[in-house]
């Protein structure tokens, strides 16, 4: 198996084994078996194809030239053209069937690639970066594409042309076809060396340049932090260091190619200098024919054409093989969230959520995040969560929907240990309201109703109405029709905040997992967010966990939990926490933000 990914920035350097990854990548080519034995088959007929019009030459100077006869030419001709013609149809078929085949191996790796980023656990992408996952599904997996078409099409013709080629030439003149085969094995070695050479450096053009695309990718992102701090001659010098490197990369492969060809076309154009010295001499004694000479010498070109050939695909099987290396490295990254083999379906729950002797570690750390957190909720109750930085307030929020496993303890909803439910019925019930909202390119009503497909109008309006969105959806221009652009682009940030809370009402889940922060908008907008939010965790129905950010949220609260380096340090109530809690104390007046919709001072 491929090593898996973490061993280096942004991903994996590959390791020897490409060529066992590109047998496996061609498997694909089975599903595909009719496109890929028509294009054999073509190509068998293109190889004999070549091999017959050396005859019809070797024919037409024999029997024709040389003894003047001019149907022997005229016959000869017209078995040349038939071999172009025969040949023309079946290259194309060949060609045809065989990009076809390949574009489906594409499609399938594309596919198995997308699922597979779809199930990666969280733990899998703090390892690895977005840059480089985007290059294995698409750069990646067109080198694989590109050799199963042509470079498989290729090293299979050279192979049966190698073939044929010998053996007519031993067939022809067994004395001279020694001769000519003597250069044959230095062209070997020579292409063996370069294969070892190139290798390598093709593992690592593709990793630079899943570097390069990483960098493109993070400054897309983060183009307005670029240009608030003025940075653009920083990422530009960032970004040309990078492609510099990849520059340097591939001219190593071009050196490659120019330190070992050369050698190799010397000791192609040995062999024909040994066949038509040689061969001349045997002409002149009359032991071999002008026209033979010229069919062997023909046939020459045909085994030696073959091997420069493979001499190129190594370069492509290198190419490739890094490729497919990169491309199983994702495939086979294990699942580290998945369901249980005796997993059950989660009933319908009423909102119970007991946090049992909770430890948690991130996946290669030696430090943990949090050390013994337990507590529970009961059914409709809002719990707040504050802590310092660091304290593990995210993590504790991410183990609920299982985004991540506890490294020990458990929890637990309505007495289910979240391991032991399918995710499917686990997630269905949770609703999240993150501060960073994420929408999705197309219409608003898509992005309100994306975890229920199935909800109709009335119910999305509804939702949109209860998150005080549906004033500002109204008025656009196609109203909820409206297309949005990528990550919610053309919205502000409070409109789009409160889609991602109509979004979170609309699946009308049993546990509420809430970021109130409003911090980035303006005060009538935060009033009207935090206007949501409140129905939200006021909502008897729902089971609420807010990492807080306001006093009012900590001040309403059922309990709070107040975390210090992964420990609840206290919890209980807003005047008990008040009375009791030096660190509550703390946080309240360094970290929380009043509430603008009521102006009541902290403690009163």
């Amino acid at each position: 198996m491929a090593q898996r990914p973490g061993n280096g920035p942004g991903g994996m350097t590959p390791q020897p084994g490409g060529g066992k990854a590109l047998r496996r990548a061609l498997g694909y080519l089975r599903t595909y078996w009719r496109d890929a034995l028509g294009a054999l088959v073509a190509l068998i007929m293109v190889s004999a194809a070549n091999l017959v019009a050396p005859q019809m030459i070797r024919l037409a100077i024999d029997s024709g030239i040389a003894h003047h006869r001019r149907n022997a030419v005229i016959g000869a001709v017209a078995g040349l053209v038939a071999v172009a013609v025969v040949r023309g149809l079946f290259n194309f078929a060949q060609g045809f069937l065989a990009e076809r085949a390949s574009q489906g191996v594409a499609y399938d790796l594309r596919n198995a690639l997308f699922a597979q980023i779809e199930r990666l656990s969280f733990s899998y992408y703090d390892r690895v970066e977005a840059g480089q996952l985007l290059t294995r599904v698409t750069n990646d997996v067109e080198q694989i594409r590109a050799f199963a078409g042509s470079g498989v099409v290729q090293l299979a013709s050279a192979f049966v042309m190698l073939v044929g080629s010998t053996v007519l030439l031993l067939l022809l003149n067994w004395q001279l076809a020694l001769v000519a085969l003597a250069t044959i094995p230095p062209l070997f070695v020579l292409l063996l060396r370069f294969v070892r050479r190139i290798g390598p450096l093709f593992g690592q053009v593709q990793q630079m340049l899943g570097r390069l695309n990483g960098v493109l990718q993070e400054d897309l992102a983060g183009v307005r932090v670029i240009r608030a701090f003025s940075r653009e001659e920083y990422e530009q010098a960032r970004y040309r260091r990078l492609n510099d490197e990849l520059l340097n990369k591939n001219l190593q492969t071009i050196r490659a190619f120019a330190n070992n060809f050369p050698f190799v076309f010397f000791f192609a154009n040995l062999g024909t200098l040994a066949v038509v010295w040689f061969g001349g001499w045997q002409v002149i004694g009359g032991s071999l024919t002008v026209g033979s000479l010229v069919a062997f010498n023909t046939y020459l070109g045909f085994l030696l054409f073959p091997i420069l050939t493979i001499g190129f695909q190594a370069a492509g099987i290198s190419r490739a093989g890094a490729s497919a290396l990169r491309v199983f490295d994702v495939l086979d990254a294990p699942l580290d969230l998945h369901d249980a083999p005796d997993a059950i379906t989660l009933p319908p729950i009423t909102g119970r959520v007991v946090f049992d002797d909770v430890h948690f570690r991130y996946p290669g750390s030696d430090r943990e995040i949090l050390r013994g957190v337990s507590f529970a909720i009961e059914p409709g109750q809002t719990v707040a969560i504050l802590g310092t930085t660091g304290s593990g307030k995210s993590t504790l929020m991410n183990l609920l929907p299982r985004f991540y496993d506890v490294t020990g303890g458990a929890v637990r909803v309505d007495g289910h240990d979240v391991r032991q439910v399918t995710l499917g019925s686990l997630r269905g019930q949770i609703g999240i309201v993150l501060q960073e909202t994420l929408l999705f390119s197309g219409p608003v009503r898509a992005n309100i109703a994306y975890g229920r497909p199935d909800a109709t109008e009335a119910e999305i309006e509804a939702a949109a109405r209860a998150a005080q969105a549906d004033g500002f959806i109204s008025a656009l221009p196609e109203g909820y029709d409206t297309i949005v652009g990528e990550r919610g682009v053309g919205l502000s940030g409070g409109q789009r905040q409160r889609i991602a809370i109509a979004r979170a009402l609309l699946v009308d889940p049993r546990l509420l997992l809430l970021d109130d922060s409003t911090s980035a908008v303006d005060a009538e907008t935060e009033s009207l967010i935090q206007g949501a939010l409140d129905r939200l965790m006021r909502d008897s129905r729902h089971t609420a966990l807010v990492i807080a950010q306001r006093i009012s949220t900590v001040r309403d609260a059922d309990r709070i939990l107040v975390l210090d380096e992964g420990k609840i340090a206290a919890q209980g109530t807003h005047a008990e926490l008040l009375r009791d809690s030096p660190l509550y104390n703390d946080i309240l007046g360094s970290q929380l933000i009043p509430d603008t919709r009521d102006p009541v001072i902290v403690g009163d």
